[in-house]
């Protein structure tokens, strides 16, 4: 019901041209894509156009190295346009400025210096809004750079571990061109290309799956502990990639009936699967299905994901999208910050003006998870960095951005405890805040509690 369908700028042919020049009839699938390599693959893109490039597990590396390989004075003002990507991305390289511009809407390592020198810029927007963004040309999509793997019978090829954005934007590409990867795991939902859809096809066979080792300390086990405590049986759950995440997950073996809405999968969510804890019985949303937009993982992940139908990928206008999230009963959102101050103002995206990641999905779960019957918005976090600073502070570092507003938190979890706030006056708050600081930091909250509301705890 709520998925999206994807609609094609060209029809779904059973004539298509081969790499012979002449159209082919009654070929397998896999004759009927343009093969060539990857250098001549990029040399459709002509200056002044925008590039989408698939993001996460799905960035075709081999598509951005070859592209970067263009720039020079011949290609002026490209756009390279995309949410979170892997590998170096050369195309944010100081010597591939003079060709190309990436805009992130969502930051990782690879971009966060040259978003910080000016060489690159950071589009603020909630991860519900970009398929919107592309299909009413607010971010036009020229090329689309994606990784899928190969067609099957029917022609259609799968967009694999990251269907979020990358749907809408091969909608509306003018050009298609994909990695064609058999290490691609065909998943189930809104993900399907045809391959009358592709311009070129290059060949890979690039290794997709990601092991994430989780070094686990006995504080993180604590914040999962802490969080597991705020989840019924037969809640709906929605968590990210991290040591907290991992930690909650973990915690929730003991739970019964959960279901799944979410933005990420994980290995700790499908362990919790194959352990009969997740049964998506209760969900409303596609009852008896786990759903998530892009997935990141090992390689039991992948195993487990490819033409799994109790698995959809979905799109991230649905997803994300409050509306929707709302209809699950009992949404557990579980996110995560880089500080909160004393008043529940969350941080999320930058340290100070350094911008460090982005405002994702943080927010549309946050909302839908509090409009949920029984849902529970939490924000877990350690007391302190790696680094010993408290990320409950008196007032949020100068040129920060908050994330998610003090209205729309409800719970805040640490190593040290749990704090309600929603409902409560920015003293109550910031009481509630000191109490699950680090014990360190709390001479220094109390000092700061007296000075703004000019009473004691």
């Amino acid at each position: 019901m709520y998925m999206r369908a994807l609609v094609w700028r060209a029809p779904l042919l059973s004539r298509a041209r081969g790499t012979c020049g002449k159209t082919c009839q009654g070929a397998a699938p896999s004759t009927l894509l343009s093969w060539c390599s990857a250098d001549e693959a990029v040399s459709v893109v002509r200056s002044g156009q925008s590039v989408f490039v698939q993001g996460a597990a799905m960035t075709p590396v081999a598509l951005v190295s070859a592209l970067a390989r263009r720039a020079g004075p011949s290609l002026k003002d490209v756009s390279v346009v995309s949410i979170h990507t892997e590998g170096s991305n050369e195309l944010a390289s100081e010597a591939a400025a003079v060709s190309f511009r990436v805009r992130a809407m969502f930051l990782g390592a690879n971009v966060r210096a040259a978003v910080a020198v000016g060489r690159a810029d950071y589009v603020p927007c909630f991860l519900s809004e970009i398929p919107g963004f592309f299909r009413s040309g607010t971010i036009p999509v020229d090329v689309a750079f994606v990784q899928v793997s190969p067609p099957d019978k029917h022609g259609f090829c799968s967009l694999g571990l990251s269907v979020d954005v990358a749907v809408a934007a091969v909608e509306r590409a003018k050009s298609v061109i994909a990695l064609v990867n058999p290490r691609v795991p065909r998943t189930l939902g809104d993900g399907r290309v045809h391959v009358s859809r592709i311009a070129r096809a290059v060949q890979s066979d690039a290794p997709v799956a990601r092991d994430i080792a989780s070094k686990l300390e006995p504080l993180h086990e604590r914040i999962g502990a802490n969080v597991a405590s705020l989840v019924d049986d037969g809640a709906c759950v929605q968590a990210g990639i991290g040591l907290v995440p991992d930690a909650a997950l973990l915690a929730l073996r003991g739970h019964k009936q959960l279901g799944v809405h979410t933005e990420m999968f994980s290995d700790g969510l499908m362990d919790l699967l194959e352990q009969g804890v997740i049964t998506n019985e209760h969900k409303r949303v596609q009852r008896g299905k786990t759903t998530t937009a892009f997935a990141v993982g090992s390689q039991r992940l992948l195993d487990y994901v490819d033409d799994n139908p109790n698995v959809l990928f979905l799109e991230t206008s649905t997803t994300n999208d409050a509306g929707v999230i709302r209809q699950n009963p009992k949404t557990v959102a579980i996110n995560s910050a880089i500080e909160v101050d004393i008043t529940g103002q969350v941080v999320a995206d930058s340290i100070g003006t350094y911008v460090y990641s982005g405002i994702g999905g943080q927010m549309d779960f946050m909302r839908g998870a509090a409009l949920s019957d029984g849902g529970r918005p939490i924000i877990a976090f350690t007391s302190r960095t790696n680094k010993g600073v408290s990320r409950i502070v008196p007032m949020i570092s100068p040129g920060a951005g908050v994330v998610t507003t003090r209205a729309h938190v409800y719970w805040v979890v640490t190593e040290h405890g749990i704090a309600e706030l929603h409902g409560k006056s920015l003293r109550e708050r910031a009481l509630r805040l000191r109490d699950i600081a680090h014990p360190d930091d709390r001479a220094a909250l109390d000092a700061a509690i007296v000075e703004r509301f000019r009473t004691q705890g």
